[in-house]
């Protein structure tokens, strides 16, 4: 079995900082892209940023410049550092990732989501 678990999230004033964490665990054999996604109340789930095993990273027009996506191979993690926040960026946050699992199970797994909340 395969977990994304997730932490980092919280409330903070707009022009802040907060930093997500997403760490992989279970029978993992690989682990291909990482990412993270939000969803305001209402709408639907965008992507945020996401990640490469090599390193590459693509961001979405809103957080470009604010947000840095890195990962650590070793301890299957992945981070995002989030700064200069505004209100708009109040979300749930979830974490994604492909997994090459060793059960069988191979492909896409979420976590269970980190609410962010953004305070003007």
């Amino acid at each position: 079995q395969v977990q994304l678990v997730e932490s980092g999230g919280g409330l903070v004033q707009a022009g802040g900082s907060l930093r997500l964490s997403c760490a992989a665990s279970g029978s993992i054999l690989g682990v291909a892209a990482m990412g993270w996604y939000r969803q305001a109340p209402g709408k639907q789930r965008d992507l945020v940023a996401v990640i490469s095993s090599g390193g590459s990273t693509n961001y979405a027009d809103s957080v470009k410049g604010r947000f840095t996506i890195s990962r650590d191979n070793a301890k299957n993690t992945v981070y995002l550092q989030m700064n200069g926040l505004k209100p708009e960026d109040t979300a749930v946050y979830y974490c994604n990732a492909f997994i090459y699992n060793g059960n069988g199970r191979t492909g896409d797994y979420w976590g269970q989501g980190t609410q962010v909340t953004v305070s003007s």
